[in-house]
């Protein structure tokens, strides 16, 4: 053991600040060579930048930063603040962000989607316009989207939630002489207005029933009883708050907006979009729902277990979202409607809590967006290579594809089923423990078991139409007529997948490990 250095509390945020001086590193870079395509430099910045926060945010995690009762960091040569006494989370700005090892966690969801994104690109944007900005507009995103894992209070939530939407609105339309591109980016644009409308009408409910923004403040005042006489208010503020959510994190009845902006998004964008944003959403959604509204308080309050909501919400969306995946002909659509089923899933780590806790299925539930990091990602990039060889976008254009590139489809067949949930991939484990933790808390309301089998039915579904993209690419020939660009062999687009595929295999033996940090980091936001 040696003596730690101590840093400042303010540097527990250097994930989202190395984001951000990357995003501003690529600004200057574009100021001194404007119009640059330099396509190296541009996209190394950008990688080394999200390495460097994934690097700090892994650091941090292993060091205990944040966490409850644990030496952090003495043994990893630094500390932050006075984590050192094991005293847990890490306020900032008298509350407003707080680190603690929730925070963390998806922090590193979100680097290790921005870092693979950036390196698929640096392929997939040869020959477009507008590369500074695009990498650039990459790294404010994802700035947005890590300071949402910390964000504390309702403010703090909104304002980040916009700094990660607004560049992602540009981003899905980057491509300015492709109409669906640009169609896509309105059509994302229009409904994100008025969600955000209804989220911070929401958060103006809230506030008038309460009196705070900041998540323990909401929580004390609803468990004093000084909310008693606004429950109408209230309840109506949570309702809204939920509408907000639902768009951010794709659920239904706010998914539409995801099939056409995937559809018309460059392949790395909804990538970044179906993972990292995904991600970045639910993290919110948990954090505000655990800490700012305890469910025996709240529901003493407005008179309605707000779990139930968490329980329609997770059956229609995981259902609707798999159904309407089954039915497509377009593959990108396809895995754009399998992402709003997966978005059902996660919703499980809110729909299973119960009075006496739920750090098992909301644990599960963040061990299901990493694994979905991964394996959701390296399948849309893969979608990208097809796309950098001029296939076209149905099923049958796939056809023998394996043909030419074996490696690249053995890494699509490793996503498909992961995503299915077939072991021994990580995607098998997340929805076992998710399945057993709704089970669990059936004891305690026995609607979850409505919830543990449509977890299985839509399971059993997905490996239908995930099943369709691997026997078209292994099993069906190639149309002799089809014209396909096959020049080249994009590096950083097959570094990006095969890095996805490996990860997605390595979790397994690591996800006991991974397990740990989710279940302790559940328990630590939890307020019974």
């Amino acid at each position: 053991m040696t003596d730690a250095f101590a840093l400042p509390e303010w540097a527990a945020l250097a994930p989202p600040l190395l984001l951000a001086l990357t995003a501003l590193a690529l600004f200057a870079y574009d100021s001194i060579n404007p119009r640059s395509t330099n396509r190296p430099v541009l996209a190394g910045i950008a990688v080394v930048g999200a390495l460097a926060s994934l690097v700090t945010a892994v650091w941090f995690t292993l060091a205990g930063t944040g966490a409850d009762g644990h030496d952090a960091g003495y043994d990893l040569w630094f500390v932050v603040g006075d984590s050192v006494t094991g005293t847990g989370a890490i306020d900032l700005f008298g509350g407003q962000l707080v680190v603690d090892q929730m925070a963390l966690f998806f922090m590193i969801v979100v680097a290790v989607v921005t870092a693979l994104v950036a390196v698929a690109s640096y392929d997939y944007m040869a020959g477009h316009a507008y590369q500074a900005e695009y990498y650039s507009l990459l790294l404010l995103a994802a700035t947005g989207m890590s300071t949402m894992a910390a964000a504390n209070s309702l403010v703090t939530i909104f304002i980040a939630l916009e700094l990660a939407s607004l560049p992602s609105y540009a981003l899905v339309a980057i491509l300015k002489d492709n109409r669906g591109s640009v169609e896509a980016g309105l059509k994302y644009f229009l409904i994100g207005a008025l969600s955000s409308a209804i989220f911070v009408y929401g958060i103006s409910l809230v506030y008038g029933a309460t009196g705070h923004l900041q998540l323990e403040a909401i929580a004390d005042t609803l468990a004093a009883g000084e909310a008693d006489a606004y429950s109408g208010l209230l309840g109506l503020g949570i309702v809204m708050l939920i509408g907000g959510f639902a768009f951010k994190t794709a659920s239904v009845p706010f998914h539409f907006w995801a099939p056409e902006a995937y559809e018309g998004a460059p392949a790395p964008i909804a990538a970044f979009l179906s993972s990292a944003s995904k991600a970045a959403g639910f993290v919110i959604l948990f954090r505000v729902f655990t800490t700012a509204f305890p469910l025996e308080t709240t529901t003493a309050v407005i008179g309605l277990d707000w779990t139930v909501a968490f329980i329609i919400l997770a059956i229609v969306t995981m259902t609707v979202g798999n159904f309407a995946a089954a039915t497509q002909q377009n593959v990108k659509r396809m895995l754009a409607y399998s992402s709003v089923g997966h978005a059902g899933y996660a919703l499980i780590g809110l729909a299973a809590l119960t009075v006496d806790g739920g750090e098992l299925v909301l644990g599960a539930a963040m061990m299901h967006l990493l694994v979905y990091g991964f394996m959701n990602t390296g399948a849309f990039l893969f979608v990208g290579l097809g796309e950098y060889w001029g296939v076209g976008r149905t099923f049958e254009d796939y056809n023998g594809l394996a043909a030419r590139a074996p490696i690249a489809c053995a890494a699509l067949a490793v996503f498909m089923f992961s995503l299915a949930g077939i072991p021994p991939f990580g995607g098998f484990w997340s929805k076992y423990f998710l399945f057993t933790g709704a089970l669990e808390a059936a004891s305690a309301n026995s609607a979850l078991l409505l919830v543990a089998a449509a977890l299985v039915v839509n399971s059993a579904l997905s490996l239908y139409y995930y099943s369709r993209l691997v026997k078209a690419v292994w099993i069906n020939d190639a149309d002799p007529t089809a014209e396909r660009d096959f020049g080249g062999t994009p590096t950083g687009l097959y570094a990006a997948i095969l890095f996805a595929a490996v990860m997605t295999v390595v979790l397994l033996p690591a996800f006991g490990p991974v397990a740990d940090v989710a279940v302790d980091a559940a328990s630590a936001v939890l307020v019974t």
